[in-house]
C-alpha cells in the first residue's frame, strides 16, 4: 500500500495543485477583508443614526420639520432614515 505522498503526479497536475492552493489563500484573505468591510460600514451606520438621534434629541421642535416623534422610526431605517433626517429634516437657516 503507498502513501499519498508516494504518489507521483505529473509535472501539470503539480502545477494545477500549485495554482489551487494559491486560489486559496487569496480567497481567504479577500473573505476576511470583505468580513472586515462590513463591520465597519456597521459601525459607520450605527454612528450616523446615533447622530441623528442625538441632533434630534437636543434640536429645539421649532427647527424640526414634523414632529419630533415622527422621525424616531425613521431614522431606524438603514442609511435612508439618518440622512432623510439630516436632509429634509432640519430646517436650515439661510
Amino acid at each position: 500500500m503507498t502513501n499519498k505522498t508516494d504518489v507521483q503526479l505529473p509535472d501539470r497536475a503539480k502545477e494545477a495543485l500549485g495554482v489551487a492552493k494559491e486560489a486559496v489563500k487569496v480567497a481567504t484573505v479577500a473573505r476576511g477583508l470583505g468580513k472586515l468591510a462590513l463591520v465597519l460600514l456597521g459601525l459607520v451606520q450605527v454612528a450616523f443614526a446615533f447622530l441623528a438621534f442625538w441632533d434630534l434629541a437636543w434640536r429645539d421642535g421649532d427647527d424640526v420639520r414634523g414632529p419630533k416623534p415622527v422621525w424616531v422610526p425613521v431614522i431606524l431605517i438603514n442609511w435612508v432614515g439618518p440622512a432623510a433626517y439630516f436632509l429634509a429634516g432640519i430646517r436650515h437657516k439661510r
